[in-house]
């Protein structure tokens, strides 16, 4: 049994059982993954896909524990190579991060501009996606720190370090009627379509829940996962934008009114997260502090070895978490 065919089998399940993309993936032939596929079944001496002619359709039960260990042998030797660079004081390599196009938009920049300067060799991915696409890259180690916020079941699996705190603001066109109303209540803005985010509706906090327990029903003319798209609607008359008070920019936004709304709408924590028992490089603990200083290497390895999420968070209780404006 070889490293390359357990590499070969992860890659493979990671990609929908496509072995064309695995190949794509791995920089590798198809005839090669599948041949080793095969060699690495032969070996075993039972099948771990069920197949349809060439196409795999499933893991057998057999080789669904087969994937599961294979998976965490892949992930230690990829900790291994990443524990020797740090042994020879290596500063390069690859660094993966998935977040939100809010976060990616408007807060990492800067924190990115920072930590390219000290490490000018790192090779930085920069993924953007909604929390399950976040959850789904952090599940199948193809990302070293996942950034989001909100708690939901779906992140179970990771250490979650909290590092700032944000609100939901209101946003209209200069001339709403919004506009001159200091602070708007649910009911001022249950008159006006509104414009927000796809995840606002998900969760115990969510915003439908907030205008029903007021009685109130809001009319949502649209849903977005990307501010700018928020705002863009907003400009264009479709309705009231609700948004992170972070993705407000003083120049770009000018031509926009904004209400503070923390009011209104519950705080939101966003964190940094990476999965239990991962070993993070020297440049990874570097980067958490540049986004967070509070996040200091001793904090973060203290984090490393709770048993749970609730040990995490009890760790932080006494640490003052930053609100972004």
């Amino acid at each position: 049994m070889k490293l390359t065919q357990l590499r070969y089998l992860v890659a493979v399940a990671e990609n929908d059982l496509n072995i064309t993309q695995a190949a794509r993936v791995l920089h590798a032939a198809q005839p090669g993954v599948s041949k080793q596929l095969k060699q690495l079944e032969d070996e075993l001496g039972f099948q771990i896909f069920e197949r349809k002619g060439r196409a795999l359709l499933r893991p057998t039960d057999a080789g669904t524990q087969v994937i599961d260990r294979a998976t965490q042998i892949v992930r230690q030797a990829r900790n291994i190579k990443m524990l020797a660079a740090d042994l020879r004081k290596d500063d390069a390599g690859d660094f993966s991060i998935a977040t939100t196009h809010t976060q990616a938009r408007y807060v990492l920049p800067q924190v990115l501009r920072k930590f390219r300067d000290r490490y000018p060799k790192v090779r930085l991915h920069l993924h953007q996606g909604n929390s399950e696409q976040i959850a789904e890259l952090a599940a199948t180690d193809r990302i070293d720190v996942a950034i989001a916020t909100g708690s939901s079941p779906i992140f179970a699996d990771l250490v979650r370090l909290p590092c700032y705190r944000w609100h939901r603001c209101i946003v209209v066109p200069h001339g709403h009627p919004l506009g001159e109303t200091p602070q708007p209540s649910l009911a001022d803005l249950a008159k006006h379509p509104l414009v927000t985010y796809s995840f606002s509706f998900s969760g115990p906090s969510s915003l439908l829940d907030l205008f029903a327990r007021e009685g109130l029903i809001p009319n949502v003319a649209l849903t977005a996962w990307d501010s700018d798209v928020i705002k863009k609607y907003v400009r264009d008359g479709l309705g009231v934008g609700i948004l992170a008070n972070i993705a407000i920019d003083g120049e770009e936004d000018a031509d926009l009114k904004v209400r503070d709304g923390s009011h209104l709408f519950p705080v939101h924590t966003t964190w940094a997260g990476f999965r239990r028992r991962a070993l993070l490089r020297g440049f990874m603990y570097e980067f958490l502090e540049i986004l967070a200083p509070h996040l200091t290497r001793r904090q973060v390895q203290t984090a490393e070895n709770s048993d749970s999420q609730e040990d995490v968070d009890r760790e932080f209780a006494g640490v003052r978490i930053p609100f972004l404006r």
